[in-house]
């Protein structure tokens, strides 16, 4: 191994629990989430995270379902902090779960530790039998949930 010497940070350990066998979404250990203050609560700012990594299994089949996957939100008191974002995604790699719920997990988890003004999770996943899947569900503290 080339970092032999690498210390596992309490995060990363918690996020690779779902390595090597099959979960649930439930099994995903929402204090992966972390936040740091945002300094300028009254100035509004659109934050987008990106990402062509998302992975997470078919229900049915066990498949790997890929996804791009985009995170915009309005910060109100807190900021995700991007690495415990990393891990807390990774975590879903093992997991099965519908991609609709998928998208409805992580947006209620970012909902809770966060408390934004706005959120709006997207995912485009690649193509299963020659469909294409983009689900897209949203929070505004204006309205109750939608989705797209």
């Amino acid at each position: 191994m080339i970092y032999e010497d690498r210390l596992t940070s309490s995060i990363e350990k918690k996020a690779k629990k779902t390595e090597g066998r099959v979960f649930l979404p439930k099994d995903i250990d929402v204090s992966i989430l972390q936040t740091i203050k945002y300094k300028y609560p009254r100035s509004r700012i659109t934050v987008n995270l990106e990402s062509d990594e998302f992975t997470c299994l078919c229900p049915f089949s066990g498949l790997p379902d890929y996804a791009r996957l985009n995170i915009k939100y309005v910060p109100d008191k807190r900021l995700i902090e991007l690495k415990s974002l990393k891990y807390y995604l990774y975590a879903f790699r093992n997991v099965r779960v519908y991609n609709e719920h998928a998208v409805n997990k992580i947006l209620n988890d970012l909902k809770k530790v966060l408390s934004p003004r706005e959120l709006v999770v997207e995912a485009e996943f690649t193509a299963r039998g020659g469909i294409r899947n983009k689900v897209s569900a949203s929070f505004s503290r204006n309205e109750k949930r939608t989705n797209r």
